[in-house]
């Protein structure tokens, strides 16, 4: 299964940790959000969107990026790193998949090392995340996705 995963991980590189154990599992194209190129998703079978999770939310370049490439009726899937809680991260996006007839294959999250806003005071949370643990999750969850 062809697979692109449009992502947005800075800071730790935490989300792309995840997504680079992801892309062992399969013909996975990674695609950085930030990087202002067009994309055509139409060729893949399946597209995934990724970020850390910022005061509960996705970073706003993944949200708009779904809301600009991702192509009516294509299958979707999640995937956020965080410190504390996950939030409602995955709210908007399966909105704007919602709107767009894309079925949700599912989601998946794990810690990952924050020392953003607040967490930088007291030296980060989740030191050490995302672990072998998260990473062997993360490839089981794919694999899941792929065997559909």
């Amino acid at each position: 299964m062809k697979t692109a995963i449009c992502y947005y991980s800075r800071h730790h590189g935490n989300t792309l940790k995840v997504l680079q154990a992801m892309a062992e599992e399969g013909d996975v194209d990674l695609i950085d959000v930030t990087t202002r190129q067009a994309v055509q998703l139409e060729g893949y079978d399946c597209v995934g969107f990724a970020s850390g999770v910022y005061f509960g939310k996705f970073h706003e370049g993944v949200t708009a990026f779904a809301r600009q490439y991702l192509p009516l009726g294509k299958p979707v899937f999640f995937v956020c790193t965080y410190g504390a809680a996950k939030g409602n991260g995955f709210k908007k996006l399966t909105s704007i998949a919602g709107e767009k007839g894309c079925p949700v294959l599912g989601t998946f999250g794990c810690r990952g090392y924050d020392t953003f806003g607040p967490w930088k005071l007291v030296g980060g949370i989740a030191k050490g995340h995302p672990n072998a643990r998260d990473l062997d999750k993360a490839r089981a969850f794919y694999r899941e996705i792929q065997n559909g």
